[in-house]
């Protein structure tokens, strides 16, 4: 899982054909899950954009639209904080011929200030947003990745390791910030990653589960698309003052797609920018609290206990011997 980096000729503006691949990607209509979903159409995939707002989704499908050739690209309603919604997506994009991997970016950035909870099953929002609706997508597609030998990818944060974030109070009941919400949500989110490939790896699964980061990737040093990403002069201003330690979205995206389609990269590794803030997708060390197995295994029973959704790791085995479900 640490094993250094060989030299690597991956480059994020070149990548091998994905002809015939198809991706879900989660939060699809802006920032990272937008640039993300453009990077795999460029090289040929089938994206499946997913997003709450189906005005959004249907200005960043225009713009993949007028910026690659010939792309194949369809938009998919799906609100991770709404587990209703998340099921009825995942029983939509299940059902297609196949899915090759799925990329749980989708999640809330700047969080409420005061401590907010979900209108259909009173779950904290960031938890739910982040995490909890994650968790279930990936349940309910493990069957249809299991026959493709697919992948699922974690989007993690740097702020993982900017503080002890052990995530034991999963919902925040005993002391609600904005900024302790978001950096507990991506704790657990990577530590589910490494979890979920222990999980497949026990099971006999050959579905990989990857954990991946975007350093600090702002709006301001982001091209302009019309309809997906216009910040302010005075973002640009801003964060071209950050320029030593910030790239783009569009760079930032480069981890996750990697990680989501290299065929070299294994199950339970880490990806993320080589200096950790920019830089060409590199594998990384992740923080002690996401790889410890007991962390994970006690943030695994939560998140079934939160959702009432268990993996259905026998009937992804069966799937995987036989080819059906």
């Amino acid at each position: 899982m640490t094993r250094p980096d060989p030299v690597s000729t991956w480059d994020p503006e070149r990548l091998p054909n994905l002809t015939g691949r198809v991706y879900l990607i989660t939060g699809a209509n802006a920032g990272l899950g937008y640039f993300c979903s453009e990077q795999l159409a460029r090289a040929g995939a089938h994206v499946i954009m997913s997003g709450r707002n189906p005005n959004r989704l249907a200005a960043a499908h225009a713009a993949i639209d007028r910026r690659v050739e010939s792309p194949s690209v369809e938009t998919l309603l799906l609100d991770t904080s709404n587990l209703g919604s998340v099921r009825a997506a995942a029983a939509s994009a299940g059902a297609r011929a196949r899915i090759d991997g799925v990329m749980l970016n989708a999640g809330i950035v700047h969080p409420p200030r005061e401590r907010t909870l979900t209108a259909d099953a009173g779950r904290e929002l960031v938890l739910a947003t982040n995490v909890l609706g994650h968790f279930v997508l990936a349940a309910e597609l493990l069957v249809p990745l299991a026959r493709t030998r697919g992948r699922i990818v974690w989007l993690g944060s740097m702020a993982t390791r900017l503080g002890s974030y052990d995530p034991v109070d999963l919902e925040l009941r005993g002391g609600y910030t904005p900024w302790r919400a978001y950096a507990q949500s991506k704790v657990a989110a990577q530590v589910l990653g490494f979890e979920a490939d222990r999980r497949l790896r026990e099971e006999g699964i050959p579905v990989k589960s990857v954990v991946a980061h975007p350093g600090y990737s702002v709006s301001g040093r982001t091209p302009g698309v019309y309809g997906v990403n216009a910040p302010s002069r005075m973002d640009r201003f801003i964060d071209n003052l950050q320029a030593p330690i910030t790239q783009s979205k569009e760079e930032g995206a480069w981890s996750q797609v990697r990680a989501l389609v290299d065929p070299n990269i294994r199950g339970g590794e880490y990806w993320g920018p080589a200096s950790m803030v920019r830089g060409l997708p590199r594998r990384q060390t992740p923080s002690r609290t996401s790889l410890d197995p007991a962390v994970g295994a006690r943030v695994w029973a939560d998140c079934e206990r939160l959702t009432g959704i268990h993996w259905p790791f026998a009937k992804a085995a069966r799937a995987t011997r036989k080819g059906v479900a």
